[in-house]
Order: structure tokens, then C-alpha cells, then sequence
């Protein structure tokens, strides 16, 4: 597919995945600690500095980035350190599928840093989940594949609710 800087371009880059993550992982957070809270802090780092710099990329291309929601609602209540592991692996397999779509649509240093970014979801993914998938990014057209686990993380009110 041909490299593109229009709305095309500027709509994916105003897709809710990076922010999602932001939130997903402030909340995981807080319920992990030692190796795992050190590798959630750095991932919520590192989302947080992709929301960023994507953010800054569709300015530059003169669009204007939609503002993070307040919450997000979650695919399943995160009450302890099992499920917020399984939360990570999740947010990281929608980030790669954010990451994949925006390979498919840029070309040149863009499509560099997308697929470094989709590299990136790929690998915390695969440690949070104990294993990797074939296809990062492609998650459902993974065997055995969740449809419900692996769809968007849906902009929420503050109490939580759609």
C-alpha cells in the first residue's frame, strides 16, 4: 500500500490504542510489584512517550490529535496481580495491532517507527504472556484467538461505565 499523509494518515494516528494503554497499565500497575511493577512502570513509560510522539506526528502533518478519555473500560475487572499480567499481554496485543495497521499505512521513517513500535508490543507481549504469538499485531486471525479479548479497549466515563 502506498505511503499516506493525508486524513487517512492522521485519522490512524488519532486511534485510541496508545492512550489505552497509558490508563490499561495505570491500572495494572498498582498491582504487581518487584521484576513485574519494574517492567509495568517501564512499559507505561514507554507508552506514554509513543502517545507522545504520535500525538506530535499528526500535528506535524497538520491534524490535531483527539484528547485521551478520562478512563477507558476494560475487557475484565483486574483485581490482582494474575489478571493484571493477562491485562498487560492484552493492551500489548492491541498495541501491536495499532502498530501494524499504521506499517500498512506509512512508508519511509514512519513505517520504521511503527514497526519498531509494533516490535516493541511484540516482545513485552510475549514476556507477559510466557510465550509469543505468530503473527504480533495480527491477533485475530491468531488460532484460537479470543475475538472478545482482542478488540478495542472502549473509551469509558469516569465510573467506569460505555
Amino acid at each position: 500500500m502506498a505511503g499516506r499523509t493525508g486524513p487517512q494518515l492522521r485519522g490512524g494516528l488519532r486511534a485510541p490504542p496508545p492512550p489505552a494503554a497509558v490508563y490499561g497499565y495505570g491500572v495494572l500497575g498498582g498491582r504487581l510489584d518487584g521484576r513485574q511493577g519494574a517492567e509495568a512502570r517501564a512499559a507505561h513509560d514507554a507508552h506514554r512517550a509513543r502517545r507522545d510522539a504520535l500525538a506530535r506526528t499528526a500535528r506535524d502533518l497538520g491534524g490535531r490529535p483527539v484528547a485521551s478519555n478520562a478512563a477507558y473500560a476494560l475487557p475484565f475487572a483486574v483485581p490482582d496481580g494474575p489478571s493484571a499480567v493477562r491485562l498487560a499481554a492484552v493492551l500489548e496485543d492491541r498495541i501491536a495491532g495499532a502498530y501494524a495497521d499504521l506499517v500498512r499505512a506509512t512508508e519511509g521513517a514512519r513505517r520504521k517507527g511503527a514497526a519498531g513500535a509494533l516490535r516493541e508490543a511484540a516482545v513485552r507481549s510475549a514476556r507477559w504472556r510466557g510465550g509469543n504469538v505468530a503473527f504480533p499485531g495480527l491477533a485475530e486471525r491468531a488460532a484460537g484467538a479470543d475475538p472478545a479479548a482482542t478488540g478495542p479497549v472502549e473509551a469509558a466515563g469516569a465510573d467506569g461505565t460505555r
